[in-house]
C-alpha cells in the first residue's frame, strides 16, 4: 500500500533535513557556521557575529577555529590596523567554501523535492 494511502487526507508531508559536511569525525561546515561566516562578512567581527547568532564569543571563536584548522588555508582572517583598529575577513578560501556549499544545499533540497513522490507512492 502506498504510504499516501496511510495518511489523512489532510495531511502535510514535507521531507526536512539538515546537511552537514564531515572530514573524519569533525564536523566541518554546515548552516551554523555558514551563518556565522555570512554575519563574519557583515559586520566584520567574530564578536558581532556571535552577537547576532546569539553564541557567545567563545563558541564563535572556536567554529572559527576549527574550520581554520580543518583547511589547509585560512577560511577567516584578522586584518590589523586603520585607525577603529582591525577588523576579521574572509578569505577567498571562505568564500568558496560557502559557494561550494549553498551550491551542494540547493542540490540537496532539489533531491530531497525529488524523492516525495517516490516516498508517497507517486
Amino acid at each position: 500500500m502506498p504510504v499516501r494511502d496511510l495518511l489523512k487526507p489532510d495531511s502535510k508531508i514535507q521531507i526536512k533535513a539538515t546537511l552537514r559536511v564531515f572530514n573524519g569525525e569533525d564536523k566541518l561546515f554546515g548552516p551554523g557556521k555558514l551563518e556565522l561566516l555570512q554575519f563574519v562578512q557583515e559586520t566584520g567581527s567574530i564578536s558581532q557575529a556571535a552577537k547576532k547568532m546569539g553564541l557567545s564569543y567563545k563558541k564563535a571563536w572556536d567554529m572559527v577555529n576549527s574550520l581554520n584548522q580543518l583547511c589547509k588555508s585560512p577560511i577567516v582572517q584578522a586584518q590589523t590596523g586603520g585607525v577603529k583598529g582591525g577588523k576579521t575577513v574572509l578569505t577567498p578560501e571562505g568564500l568558496e567554501l560557502m559557494d561550494a556549499f549553498r551550491v551542494l544545499e540547493k542540490n540537496f533540497q532539489q533531491f530531497l523535492e525529488e524523492q516525495m513522490p517516490l516516498f508517497l507512492g507517486r
